[in-house]
């Protein structure tokens, strides 16, 4: 496997642009499963979570191809069957959303069930209460979810839980039911947001999406678009954090702070000064980094994904943080190789507490999910020298050329490739 080798001590200086979001290309990938006519989808990032979606979606029968290096051209015109094998949807649990289109569109779908994940495990009874919701008979049956249905037709739907996933799902079976779904209790993540625009331009009658009730009036059928995937926020909050820990100055262009306000809040409390603006964030770094309490909630509030990277950031801290996790029971998998780097951190349940260090020392440390990959390079950077990253391959799932964007950034960072 490759390694990841960073060597602390660089002020990051300039610009960095962000890559379009992964959890938002995903499900626009999938949604192009509910028409025969031809979608495009502009700002594709390239990562393996990527080439996995159209690896299901060419085995599925979807014609695509490569416009540009992001740029993407769907056509699934000629779907051959209706099943998303185990070996793929084990690899990336986002597979299970091509259900709701499968289902909405040909009557029918073969699923795998995803199974767990190294941060948590991530039921889908969700997704399926609300498919039987809809009209579809539903069997689980050798790992696989069964389901089938001659017409989805609308309800009132109140998921137990704003499940980002079982949003999408539903949101793009519901296009084609007949009559109205609404769905309370909704995610109103921007990836949701920019699924329903997707699903607008294709011709589906979406409002709502953005808020916790989401409406949708079924259509008989949708038509091809082009439609360009929203900015990463999570890797836009990433390179935030990198400026902030290396008391650098950098601005990250296409970082939205409307995606970001509660992120934006803490880490501005952390004593970061922060420039907004319409083209992205300027981020300079203040030296070490005033301590704060962190609480992870569904969005609009501070996101699960950038608190591995802020604990980061914290071990620095003039004094004690506190973190506490509410979405996944095992996301401080990253905390213990924190404190190789000699990170002051102890964890209690759902909560880590850190005090804050002067500085860390550069060791060698694992990666354990995606991440705790990208928060164990954001500590080497700012830790006296080497530090070793290995199973960085997580990387790859979300970060679109990393290396090479802190590079840019002035970052001693290197790849070493696995020889074998």
């Amino acid at each position: 496997m490759d390694k990841i080798v960073v060597r602390g001590g660089v002020s990051l200086r300039g610009e960095v642009v962000v890559s379009g979001a992964k959890n938002a290309a995903l499900p626009l990938l999938f949604a192009s499963l509910l028409t025969e006519e031809e979608c495009r989808l502009n700002r594709v990032p390239q990562l393996v979570d990527i080439r996995t979606a159209l690896r299901l979606l060419r085995d599925l029968g979807v014609q695509y191809d490569w416009l540009s290096d992001s740029q993407v051209a769907l056509s699934a015109r000629s779907v051959q069957h209706c099943e998303a094998p185990y070996e793929l949807v084990k690899t990336m649990r986002a597979s299970f959303l091509v259900l709701g289109p499968l289902l909405a569109r040909f009557g029918r779908a073969r699923v795998s069930t995803p199974g767990g994940c190294a941060i948590g495990t991530r039921p889908v009874n969700i997704h399926l209460d609300g498919l039987q919701q809809l009209g579809a008979s539903i069997r689980v049956h050798h790992g696989y979810v069964e389901a089938e249905a001659k017409q989805l037709r609308g309800t009132h739907i109140v998921l137990d839980f704003p499940s980002v996933g079982a949003t999408e799902n539903l949101m793009m079976a519901a296009t084609l039911a007949a009559g109205t779904t609404v769905i309370e209790n909704a995610a109103c993540e921007p990836e949701i947001e920019d699924l329903a625009a997707m699903l607008n331009a294709m011709g589906a009658q979406v409002s709502g999406a953005g808020s916790h009730t989401v409406t949708i009036e079924g259509v008989e059928a949708l038509h091809g678009t082009t439609h360009e995937v929203i900015p990463d926020r999570v890797e836009a909050g990433t390179f935030l954090i990198a400026g902030a820990i290396t008391s650098g100055n950098v601005f990250v262009r296409g970082a939205r702070a409307d995606h970001l306000a509660t992120f934006l809040g803490k880490l501005r409390e952390t004593g970061t000064h922060l420039e907004e603006g319409p083209e992205g964030i300027r981020v300079i770094g203040n030296g070490r980094p005033s301590s704060v309490d962190i609480l992870t909630q569904p969005y609009p509030e501070f996101p699960t994904d950038l608190q591995a990277q802020m604990m980061a950031l914290l071990c620095l801290g003039d004094s004690r943080s506190v973190i506490t996790e509410t979405i996944f029971e095992n996301r401080f998998l990253h905390a213990q190789e924190l404190v190789r780097l000699g990170a002051d951190i102890r964890i209690h349940g759902n909560t880590a507490v850190i005090d804050g260090v002067a500085l860390l020392d550069g060791a060698p440390v694992m990666a354990t999910d995606l991440r705790a990959s990208v928060s164990l390079i954001l500590a080497g950077l700012t830790a006296q020298g080497h530090t070793e990253i290995s199973r960085v391959y997580h990387l790859d799932r979300g970060y679109e050329r990393i290396e090479e964007k802190l590079s840019q950034l002035g970052a001693d960072i290197t790849r070493v490739k696995n020889k074998e």
